[in-house]
C-alpha cells in the first residue's frame, strides 16, 4: 500500500512540476517559480566521488552517478544531464576539434577546417565542401579513401548512439523515479550560421581576421550556412511549443557593433524565425554580456527562452521580460565565496527583480562544471529555498 501511495505521490509530484512549465512556455502564470539546477555530468561525476575520465568512456557507470545528484540536489527539470561531448566516437573520428585533456575534461583547441581563400569552395557548395575537404581535416580518420572514410563514420555514429540512447535510458527512468518534469531542457542543438562558421571553419582567430580581410565572404559564407542549420535545430517529430532547441550564441560580444548587425544578427534572427516558424522554440545561451545588444533580442519571436550569463537582470526583465523567457543570471561564483545566508538572499534578490508577470525559471548564470568551483552546502540551501519560497 505505502509503495503505491508513494508511486502516486511522484506521479502527482511529477504533473505539478510539469504543470510549472507548461505555464511558463504557454505565457501563464505558474504557481511557482520552476527550478532548473544546471548541473552538468562532470560536476556529477566529481560529486559523487567518480573519476572524470572513466566514467564518460563507461557509460555502465551513469547510473550510480545521476542517482547520486538527484538524491541530494532539489530541481524540478532533472539534474542528470546529458553530455554533449562525449568523447568515445571523438575518439573514433581521430577528432582535432575536441580532445580530453589529462584532468578528464572534454577541451576545444583553437583549429580550422577551411582556410580562407576556400571561402569560395564553402560558399559554392557548402554541404560538399564540408564532407570532401574540412571533415577530413578535423577528423584525421577521415582522411581517407571513401570506403575508410565510410566505414569510420559508420563506427563513430554507432558509438555516439549506442551512448546516447544508454544516458536516455538512465536519465528517463531516474525522471519518472523522482517524479522530474519531461519539460525544461533540451531536445537539439544548433548555432548561429555566424558561430558555426566561426567555431567549426575559421576559428576565432581566423574569423576576426575576415571580418577585416574578406567580410563580403564572411556574409555569404553565413548566409549558406543558415539552411543547415535550420534543419539541424529541426526535430524529425512534429515540433511543440513545450521542446527547444538550444543555441549557445559565442562571437556576438567578440566583434563591434557594427559587424555585429550587418555579419551575425541577420541570419541568426532567421535561424530562429525560421525554427518559430515550424513550431520549434529555442533556448539561447547567451553568453558573455549582450547589454548592448539587448533590443536586437527583443524582436526574436514570442516566448523565446533566454539563459543570460552575465548583464543587468532589472534592465533585461525591463527591456524583455514581457515577450521573452528569461532564466540564468544568479553568479554560481557566489556559491564558493558566499555565506549560505548571501547565496540565499542573492536569489531573494533575483526572484524579485525576475519573478514578476512570470516567464522566468530560476537557473545559475552557467553550468555548474566541477565540485569544487561551488560550496555544495550553498548549491543546496538555494535550491532548497527557491523551490519552497518562490510562490506567486
Amino acid at each position: 500500500m505505502t509503495s503505491a501511495v508513494t508511486a502516486q505521490d511522484v506521479k502527482a509530484l511529477q504533473q505539478e512540476r510539469t504543470q510549472l512549465f507548461k505555464d511558463i512556455y504557454d505565457g501563464k502564470i505558474p504557481k511557482r517559480v520552476p527550478v532548473n539546477s544546471n548541473l552538468t555530468l562532470e560536476f556529477a561525476i566529481q560529486y559523487a566521488g567518480k573519476d572524470l575520465a572513466e566514467v564518460q568512456w563507461d557509460y555502465n557507470l551513469l547510473e550510480e552517478v545521476y542517482e547520486k545528484v538527484c538524491q541530494d540536489f532539489v530541481s524540478d527539470t532533472n539534474p542528470a544531464a546529458m553530455n554533449l561531448r562525449n568523447p568515445l566516437h571523438y575518439k573514433l573520428l581521430g577528432a582535432r576539434n575536441f580532445v580530453m585533456g589529462s584532468s578528464g575534461f572534454m577541451q576545444h583547441p583553437e583549429i580550422h577546417g577551411l582556410e580562407a581563400e576556400e571561402y569560395d569552395e564553402f560558399i559554392a557548395s557548402p554541404y560538399d565542401c564540408i564532407m570532401e575537404k574540412i571533415l577530413p581535416r578535423i577528423y584525421t580518420e577521415l582522411d581517407t579513401n571513401p570506403g575508410q572514410r565510410a566505414i569510420a563514420f559508420g563506427k563513430a555514429f554507432k558509438a555516439y548512439y549506442d551512448e546516447l540512447f544508454a544516458a536516455l535510458g538512465v536519465i528517463g527512468k531516474l525522471t519518472e523515479k523522482y517524479g522530474y518534469s519531461p519539460l525544461g531542457g533540451i531536445e537539439l542543438m544548433t548555432e548561429a550560421p555566424f558561430d558555426f562558421v566561426a567555431d567549426q571553419l575559421r576559428g576565432f582567430k581566423g574569423i576576426t581576421g575576415d571580418l577585416r580581410r574578406c567580410p563580403d565572404k564572411v556574409e555569404a559564407a553565413c548566409e549558406v550556412a543558415l539552411p543547415l542549420m535550420l534543419k539541424q535545430g529541426t526535430p524529425h517529430h512534429p515540433p511543440s511549443n513545450y521542446g527547444a532547441t538550444f543555441i549557445p550564441l559565442h562571437m556576438a560580444p567578440y566583434i563591434r557593433p557594427k559587424d555585429f548587425e550587418k555579419y551575425y544578427w541577420p541570419t541568426f534572427k532567421k535561424l530562429v524565425d525560421g525554427l518559430a516558424d515550424k513550431g520549434q522554440p529555442s533556448l539561447l545561451f547567451v553568453e558573455h554580456d549582450w547589454m548592448r545588444y539587448i533590443d536586437y533580442l527583443y524582436e526574436l519571436p514570442e516566448n523565446t527562452r533566454m539563459w543570460f550569463e552575465y548583464g543587468d537582470p532589472k534592465l533585461v526583465k525591463e527591456k524583455l521580460g514581457k515577450k521573452h523567457i528569461i532564466t540564468g543570471f544568479y553568479p554560481i561564483g557566489l556559491l564558493k565565496t558566499g555565506t549560505k545566508q548571501e547565496c540565499i538572499d542573492k536569489a531573494k534578490e533575483m526572484i524579485d527583480i525576475l519573478a514578476p508577470g512570470g516567464k522566468y525559471i530560476f537557473g545559475f548564470d552557467k553550468g555548474i562544471i566541477t565540485a569544487d568551483s561551488v560550496n555544495v552546502d550553498n548549491l543546496k540551501a538555494v535550491l532548497e529555498y527557491v523551490a519552497e519560497n518562490a510562490n506567486y
